[in-house]
C-alpha cells in the first residue's frame, strides 16, 4: 500500500480495499470485515440517552500496532453519537458508539473505518 501521504495528480492515495456489513441482531453483535477500510452499518435496536455500547469487529488486516480510525459516517441523528476505535489488537478492534443525545435513539448509524498500519521499531 502507498503512503497515505502521497499525493498522485491531486488524489490522497489511501487504503486499496474496502468493504460493507451490517450488524444482524443488535447494537453490540460483532461483525467480521477483512478489509483496510470500511462502511458498517449498525443494527437499528435502542441505544438509550447517555449509554454507551461496544461490538467487535474481527478483522485480517488488524495488528497490534495500527491505529483504526471510525466515525458516524451517515444514517441517524447528526451530532447524537460519539464514536470511536479501541481494544486494537491482532485481527480484531472494538467499537465504541454513546448516544450524546437528550433522547433514546433506534437507528441504523452507518460506521465509517480505516486502518492506518503501524509498527512499534
Amino acid at each position: 500500500m502507498p503512503s497515505l501521504f502521497e499525493v498522485t495528480a491531486g488524489s490522497l492515495v489511501g487504503p486499496t480495499d474496502g468493504g460493507t456489513v451490517t450488524q444482524a441482531t443488535n447494537k453490540s453483535t460483532g461483525v467480521t470485515l477483512n478489509t483496510e477500510s470500511g462502511q458498517i452499518t449498525m443494527n437499528n435496536a435502542q441505544l438509550n440517552a447517555g449509554v454507551e455500547v461496544s461490538f467487535t469487529v474481527t478483522n485480517s488486516k488488524i495488528a497490534a500496532t495500527d491505529v483504526v480510525v471510525a466515525c458516524h459516517g451517515s444514517g441517524g441523528t447528526a451530532g447524537s453519537y460519539l464514536v470511536n476505535a479501541n481494544a486494537i489488537a491482532a485481527g480484531s478492534f472494538a467499537i465504541t458508539v454513546s448516544n450524546v443525545s437528550a433522547g433514546n435513539l433506534s437507528e441504523a448509524i452507518v460506521i465509517n473505518f480505516v486502518a492506518l498500519k503501524g509498527a512499534s521499531s
